[in-house]
This record gives C-alpha cells, structure tokens and sequence, in this order.
C-alpha cells in the first residue's frame, strides 16, 4: 500500500472517531506540550545549578534551584498522570464507538456471511482487533507530534551548547528513524496474519466449546487436542515472526542510541578538557542525549503499535466494507391486519451449482395455517428464511400482502412477523428481559396477560423472583418445552400479524408436547401462519398443506383434501407416520 492511502485510512478513521471528542484531544495536546516543556526545562535548570555549586555559588540561590528542580520533576509527573487518564478516556470512547459500530454492521450483513464466519472469528474482529486500536486512538497522532517537538527542542539545545554535538546527534537520530520507518513496512504483512491466526483460533475455540457434548459422547476429545496444538502452532509462528521485527526494532533504537551517548560523552569530555564547557554543560548533554532516545524509543513503540493497528485497521476496513447481499427496502408500507403469503416462480441456492428451492410458487390467504412438509434438505426451513429476508431469491418474487419483501424496509419485515424455532435463544438475563428482548417499554401487566393466556401464572407465581428471575447459569434452567412456550410468549407480546413454527416440537416428549401444542394454538389464533413439521401432529392447525421435494412443490393444497385423497403424497406421509407409532 502507498504512504498516502495508508495516510488517508488513518486520518478517516482518527477524523470519525475522535472528532466527538475534540475538547478532550485539545486538552491532551495542552498537557503534552506542558509536559515537554518541563522536560526541557528541567534538565537546563539542573546543569545551571550544578556550575553554581562547583563555582562555590551563592547557598540561597542554590536552594532555590535544588527546589525549582524538584518542583519541575513534581510537575511533569502530576502532568504524566493527567494525560494517562484523558488519553485512556479518549480510547475507550473512539475503540467502544467503533465495537458499537462493528456490530450494528454485522447484525445487517446477511445469514450467507455469517454461516462462512464462525462466532469466534467475529468476535476477535470486534473486541480483538478494535482492542489493537485503543493506543492508536488514545495517543498516536498526540504522542508523534509531542515527541517531535521534543527532539527538535532537544536538539535545538544542543546546538546552542555545541553546534557539533548538536550535528552529531542529529545525525543519529535521522538514521535511526529511517531505520524504524524502512522495518514498519516489511513487518506490517507479519502483524496482519498474526491477527488472522489470533481470529482462526478463536473461531476454532467457539466451534469446539459449542459442540462439546458430540466431542465428548463420540470420544473426539483427542482430537480436537491435536486439532487445538496445531492451530496454537501456527499461530506461534507468526506471532514469533511478527515479535522479531519488533525487537529487532528495538534492538536498532538502542544500539544507534548507546553509540551516539559514547560519542557524545567522548567529543564532551575533549571540549570539556579545552575548557570549551562547563562540567553542568556537560551534564546538560549527557541528559539531553538521554532525552533523545527517549521520544525516538517512543516513536518506536508507536510504530510498532502502528504495524499491528495497521493490520488490524485492514481487516476492519475489510469488515465495514462488506455489502449485504440482501439490502434494504426504499420503504413500501404492507397492509394492515393478517399478511397474505406469495411466492412466485422462487428459486434460491446458498451456493449457485447446488439449488435449494426450485420455481416454488404458492398463494396462502389471510389468516389461514400453511403445513410445510418434507425430507430433510428439501427446503422447507429456507422457504421461511426467504419471508423473513435472511436471504433474498435468485429467481422470482417474495409476497406478503400483495407487496414485494425488496420494496419494504428489512425493519418493517421483521416487525409483522414472528419466528419460532426448535432451539429457543435464553439470555443470561431476568425472565422479563428475556420475554420482552430487553425492551423496558412493555408494562409488566402486558407480561403477565401474556403468561396467564399461556396457563403460565402458576410457574410464574412459583418463581423466586417473579419477573426478576434470572435465568441462564447463574439463575434457574428451564426445559425444553417451558422455552419453547416462553419463545410463544415473546411472539404474543410483539403481536405479529404472520407467524412462523420452524419445527417448535420436533424435540419434545409427548406431555411436553401438548402444553407446547396450547401455547401454539393461542399464538396462531387470528394470525396467518406457516408450520414448518417434522411431526405431522402439530399440522393439526393446517388449512393448507405444502409438500416440498428436492426444492420443488410436490403437493399444495387444503389440508382435509388432501388427508382424504389416498393417491395423495400428504396421505401417504400420514400412514407412514400412524404406523411408526403403531410399532
């Protein structure tokens, strides 16, 4: 990448995030320009005292000196602090906006985007990447600025001292800086893939972590030990690359530096001889070499951190870039009331050699229950995907309410329709946040209207805390059915106008079974609705029944005709149900 793009990406990214904070940046810069004030100031104080006191100076004035000194020193020090805490206010406030930003993103982009990411890999983008970026905000362009100010008033003292020391050091440090800037450049790639490979192992960890029970009941604990040693492996190889460049940055800094204090010390102690300087000149540069290296091991660390926030920026810019492939809608309003359901021509396929839904077309009315049946892999759970606009067809036309899904807002959608699905989503959270998805403006009464249409009350009652109970691991557990009940109850309380059961009882014993089968008839109740079923029971509800395979319409239609029709595909599933329960 050219200086200048690298430049221009830095500066929209400092220009976004810091420009809300610019009162606190102005501060900053006022108490770096104090602070280096008095790191200048300090030492000349000092070298003057030093030539009062071996030329036997007046005891008072001595005094006031050895004070100033000490006062200087207690200052810079109280300014360091200052400027630790507005610098850690100012990262905090830039690295959380851009997390909040990462993730509103990542909530828009598309189902296909998030089934190619593991959970693991997105979080290290968000947390761990913005995380490489908390200095870069805080201090960078402060801290570069202040520390050039600080060696060119550094070495303006010098050359007021000794034009030669001052040539002398200027020298040294001009090489070392070009030095520093010709290794960022190699070393930048090493720091990006040491971020991919810290994002490739946290993805491997959150895959792993949520299929323990299969790793442990099929004995592939081994392996996924071996699995883990080989992806920690290459991930130390990396960082153990992008780790040298560092310290061989480092190495450059202080070599140069300890060269330049020799050398300094040796033309000093010849001028010194001639009588050219004082033994407080000599110690005025002797410091002031000391403070050169200083601001240069500072510029250093910058530059180091500015490799890692430079591939970190990368990967973000890479993120934030990323365009849903489903976008939203210029905002076509639906009709009021139960939503009518169409589909047509649709054909739709996550990858394009392997269709998944083939020109399906159907037409469900208002207030009626659609029962989608069929083998696993024929569609049926991306047909409902397809309403809710995870995806987006390849070919043909999504309807609800006679209006095409493009030409409505993703939050208009998503408002008139409420999912439930076999593996319910509890937060570690109270039983209300986890009803009303943290929403404070639902009245408790609402809550407990809810509940009791449920036949709820009871358990409610029996809770320790009522509404405040907190579930998850740190309060109580619920079973599989009283989720899939309380995942009735968050639908109840949005009100939708279509309802979606992706397979709600697919899991659950046969009492478990019917108090959830309740839940489901109140949810239903006045409501256009589509079961998608593995048990043919729940389609009890069904008007209409669509029969899926391969991803085409095998069978649509009523329900009862359908049942009462032997030749038909739906009746032929019934009988092969009754007897597998017979058996």
């Amino acid at each position: 990448m050219r200086p200048f793009q690298a430049l221009n990406r830095y500066w929209r990214l400092l220009d976004r995030y810091l420009r809300p904070q610019w009162l606190w940046m102005g501060l900053l810069a006022v108490i770096l320009c104090a602070s280096i004030a008095m790191q200048v100031i300090t030492p000349l104080v000092a070298s003057y005292f030093i030539d009062q006191a071996t030329s036997g100076g007046n005891m008072r004035d001595l005094i006031v000196l050895a004070g100033l000194t000490m006062g200087l020193a207690l200052v810079g020090q109280g300014l360091a602090v200052v400027e630790t805490y507005v610098a850690e206010n100012v990262s905090w406030s830039a690295t959380n906006a851009l997390r909040a930003d990462l993730v509103a993103h990542l909530l828009r982009l598309d189902a296909t985007f998030h089934a190619a990411h593991t959970p693991g890999e997105l979080i290290e983008r968000v947390d761990g990447d913005v995380a490489t970026l908390a200095r870069f905000f805080s201090r960078f362009v402060i801290s570069i600025l202040g520390n050039a100010l600080l060696l060119l008033g550094v070495l303006g003292l010098l050359y007021h001292v000794d034009w030669r020391i001052g040539l002398l050091m200027s020298a040294f440090v001009v090489i070392a800086l070009v030095a520093l800037l010709r290794i960022r450049a190699v070393a930048t790639p090493s720091w990006t893939a040491e971020r991919q490979a810290s994002a490739d192992f946290f993805g491997f960890l959150s895959e792993y972590l949520a299929g323990l029970e299969d790793i442990r009941s099929s004995g592939a604990v081994a392996f996924v030990l071996r699995r883990c040693a080989e992806v920690m492996r290459a991930w130390l190889a990396v960082t153990r690359k992008a780790q040298m460049w560092g310290y061989g940055m480092s190495a450059i800094s202080l070599g140069m530096f300890a060269l330049g204090t020799a050398v300094a010390f040796g033309l000093s102690a010849v001028l010194f001889k001639a009588g050219t300087l004082t033994i407080g000149t000599v110690y005025l540069i002797f410091q002031c070499t000391q403070m050169l290296s200083q601001p240069t091991e500072q510029i250093r660390n910058e530059v180091q951190d500015l490799q890692q926030a430079d591939a970190s920026i990368g990967r973000i810019e890479t993120l934030l870039s990323t365009v849903p492939r489903v976008l939203d809608g210029p905002g076509k309003a639906l009709p009021a009331g139960s939503l009518a359901v169409e589909l047509d021509g649709v054909s739709f396929a996550y990858a394009s050699d392997v269709p998944i839904l083939r020109d399906v077309n159907i037409a469900l009315a208002p207030a009626r229950i659609l029962g989608v049946v069929g083998r696993t892999g024929s569609g049926k759970t991306t047909l409902t995907r397809l309403l809710l606009r995870f995806h987006d067809p390849e070919a043909g036309v999504v309807r609800l309410g006679g209006v095409d899904l493009r030409k409505v807002s993703l939050k208009a959608v998503r408002e008139r329709i409420g999912l439930v699905t076999q593996e319910v989503q509890l937060f570690h959270a109270s039983l209300r946040d986890n009803l009303t998805l943290f929403d404070d403006n639902v009245p408790d009464e609402q809550i407990r209207a809810v509940l009791d249409s449920l036949e709820l009350t009871d358990w409610l009652q029996e809770l320790p805390a009522g509404l405040d109970t907190q579930l998850g691991p740190d309060g109580i557990g619920l079973s599989a059915g009283q989720a899939q009940v309380l995942a009735c109850a968050r639908i109840l309380l949005r009100d939708p106008d279509l309802v979606i059961l992706d397979e709600p009882s697919s899991r659950l014993d046969p009492a478990t079974d019917r108090m959830v089968h309740r839940a489901l008839g109140q949810l239903l109740k006045g409501r256009t609705g589509i079961i998608v079923a593995h048990r043919l029971s729940t389609l009890d509800y069904a008007d209409d029944i669509l029969v899926l395979e391969n991803g085409r319409v095998r069978e649509y239609g009523a329900r009862l005709a359908l049942a009462a029709d032997p030749s038909s595909r739906f009746a032929e599933l019934l009988r092969v149900e009754t007897l597998e329960v017979s058996l």
